[in-house]
């Protein structure tokens, strides 16, 4: 399937305030089922996050395009990197809770599951408590959630939900 894809820049400079004006936006513009809505950290003079969106057909994306600039966001066509970090997905919605990694990849557009510090794929079976936070990230054009253990033998995402800031304690 041939995806279309534009991206914008944008003054924040972390992931959490960029999930929020992704999923904001994406509201906004009542992007169809099937977009993908990544983060991508650009670095430089400025290090901030861009933002990019990928839609199923070129109609839905000179739309969102057309909708995006008349709210004063620039867009550029494509992506900025391949390594984008993925807030919005297909089934995106659908990793709340407990699922196993067999329900992770059938409910979304998850291609595979890898754990730190292990070789290969966990178990169809393994639980993954999600904490209603799945960021899987691209790697060689697939969609990869990087999980670690927890309590219990259960997996986690790497990204948690409410990172503690650097230097919170000073």
């Amino acid at each position: 399937m041939t995806l279309y894809a534009f991206w914008s820049d944008t003054p924040v400079s972390d992931l959490r305030a960029a999930d929020h004006l992704l999923l904001r936006l994406a509201a906004e513009l009542a992007l169809p089922e099937g977009t993908f809505g990544c983060t991508h950290l650009v670095r430089g003079d400025r290090p901030r996050v861009a933002l990019s969106f990928t839609l199923p057909s070129e109609p839905l994306l000179r739309t969102a395009e057309e909708r995006l600039t008349a709210r004063g966001h620039e867009v550029t066509p494509g992506v900025p990197d391949e390594v984008g970090r993925a807030v919005l997905y297909p089934g995106a919605d659908a990793l709340t809770g407990t699922v196993t990694v067999g329900e992770l990849l059938a409910r979304s557009a998850i291609d595979r599951v890898t754990v730190l510090g292990s070789a290969g794929q966990p178990p169809a079976t393994q639980r993954v408590m999600t904490r209603d936070h799945v960021r899987p990230q691209w790697q060689n054009g697939e969609l990869v959630l990087t999980a670690m253990p927890a309590v219990g033998g259960t997996l986690v995402p790497f990204e948690v939900p409410d990172p503690t800031p650097c230097c919170a304690d000073h």
